[in-house]
């Protein structure tokens, strides 16, 4: 077969498989689901950003701790049906849970249910990145409670293979936040699989349903979903931008390993962000779940903040 013609085929296949993207778009439905409700300390959340600052945003109860959400989505998009992180879960013991003051009666297993979803109906779940509070709740006790299992039985578990071998052999910093009993029953239930990397920050054409934004700065290859909905591109912004107080670049969480990296990532995402006039999906913002962002002369800011129900 002739270069050219190889070509033209290729051309082919790809004008046939963004036809297919664009009819999966049209009929895709999103679904906001509530794993629960915690608290976290201020201070963490804004490292060196004074309270008298951040308190006007996140104000902070007599413990210092702030309200922090563990909204995630579910795409369902033809028979496909990706949960987007998992929340903490339930199999923690009560002092683990204490020192995170969870509040709310929002659940994993409820907010599927609420959807019109079972956890058999999940058929990927796509982990933003393998800290506790995005990913624990895609594992539970068995039965008897002697060993772990999925709760997505019918899913692959979607990382990158890069922040598969960050998490597995953790620094020091992050060790308590790459829990084994979260990681380790993921590989061995045979449903692990991993994202194809590429040497670009933006990957197109994933195994999914959406482009991933990559970002190091947090974590090792911290994954963005972007999602075309609806003449619109929804933004799940994980720990990229937690809170809509965490808007200005420097404000940047004391969690994350690579600061000055963050500040980069995070000013080139807001500038996509406002260019493009992208609806960013705030994980952990409890009360701000979706917000657009404008130029200002201080660089970019809130422009408008939706509910879950105005869009989806």
């Amino acid at each position: 077969m002739s270069i050219s013609k190889i070509l033209s085929l290729n051309n082919l296949l790809s004008f046939f498989r963004s036809i297919i993207i664009l009819l999966l778009c049209i009929t895709m439905k999103l679904h906001p689901i509530n794993a629960g409700n915690f608290k976290l300390d201020g201070g963490a959340m804004f490292g060196v950003v004074p309270k008298s600052i951040w308190n006007k945003t996140n104000p902070a109860d007599a413990n210092n701790m702030i309200d922090i959400a563990a909204r995630c989505l579910l795409v369902e998009n033809g028979n496909k049906l990706t949960l987007i992180d998992t929340g903490m879960g339930n199999k923690q013991s009560d002092k683990f849970f204490s020192y995170y003051h969870l509040w709310g009666n929002d659940t994993l297993e409820a907010s599927l249910k609420t959807a019109g979803f079972h956890m058999d109906d999940i058929t990927d779940v796509f982990m933003t990145h393998l800290h506790f509070d995005h990913c624990g709740g895609g594992v539970q006790w068995n039965s008897d409670k002697t060993d772990f299992e999925t709760v997505f039985k019918n899913a692959n578990y979607w990382s990158n293979k890069n922040h598969w071998n960050w998490a597995t052999k953790p620094n020091k910093r992050e060790k308590a936040s790459f829990l084994k009993e979260n990681i380790s029953p993921i590989e061995a239930s045979g449903q692990l699989k991993f994202l194809s990397l590429s040497s670009s920050k933006i990957l197109s054409s994933t195994e999914l349903d959406f482009n991933v934004f990559l970002a190091d700065g947090h974590t090792e290859k911290q994954m963005i979903p972007m999602i075309e909905y609806q003449n619109k591109t929804i933004c799940f912004m994980a720990d990229l931008l937690p809170t809509v107080g965490h808007l200005p670049v420097p404000f940047v969480m004391g969690y994350d390993t690579r600061p000055l990296i963050t500040l980069d990532e995070k000013e080139e995402f807001l500038k996509l962000a406002a260019d493009n006039n992208y609806y960013l999906f705030l994980e952990h913002d409890a009360h701000h779940p979706i917000i657009t962002v404008k130029h200002t002369e201080k660089g970019v800011r809130l422009s408008k903040v939706f509910q879950t129900e105005e869009l989806f």
